[in-house]
């Protein structure tokens, strides 16, 4: 099944669908793309190993379908130190998902970041992926999130089964965020939502 991820009945967003967290520092179309300039600063954690709330990502979200799935495509195109791309699953500040590419310890990595009042992280280095073009899709069916990602036209990659409140309405789509500079330009490619994945494998 996860070969077969986000194909078929999905439908794209524009992007004045959403509406931001955050404000980004700039935000630009360009040949149907969304170029969006990060703040210096900005980023979402709570709690857990680092001892603070930061809660200022940009995240341009829309209500999500229980269940459903969303799918982000952008360039990795970044390279310093926690530059960040890929999706938000929102229900309110304690409880979210972020999910995507971040630059960390000289390379980029896949992985997720997952929030029920503390948050956690997991990340795989994938330094093939730099340069290219990345889709993350997160599809929520029940008590999970199911979390996968690939490069370019390869195949899916199951990245994460994550935990999440039954039922609770939500909103999601793309973000990004630049903990540590500024001038982080991300440029996203396609925002889709479509039916919930069949199967978590």
């Amino acid at each position: 099944m996860s070969d077969r991820a986000g194909t078929g009945d999905s439908a794209v967003q524009p992007w004045s669908a959403g509406t931001w967290t955050a404000a980004p520092a700039g935000v630009r179309e360009a040949d149907g793309d969304l170029l969006v300039t990060a703040v210096e600063g900005s980023d979402a954690w709570r709690h857990t190993g680092y001892g603070f709330v930061h809660d200022s990502a940009h995240a341009l979200l829309a209500p999500l379908a229980d269940p459903g799935a969303v799918e982000v495509t952008f360039d990795l195109d970044y390279d310093q130190q926690f530059d960040q791309a890929g999706l938000v699953l929102r229900a309110d500040a304690g409880t979210w998902v972020k999910a995507g590419v971040e630059f960390a310890d000289g390379a980029p990595s896949v992985g997720a970041v997952v929030t029920l009042g503390r948050s956690d992280w997991s990340v795989a280095p994938v330094p093939a992926w730099a340069g290219r073009r990345v889709t993350v899709r997160a599809s929520r069916s029940g008590d999970a999130v199911t979390v996968r990602a690939r490069v370019d036209d390869e195949p899916f990659q199951l990245v994460r089964v994550a935990p999440f409140p039954a039922g609770t309405p939500l909103q999601a789509g793309p973000y990004c965020c630049a903990p540590t500079r500024a001038g982080l330009e991300v440029r996203f490619r396609r925002w889709a939502t479509g039916p919930a994945d069949a199967a978590l494998h």
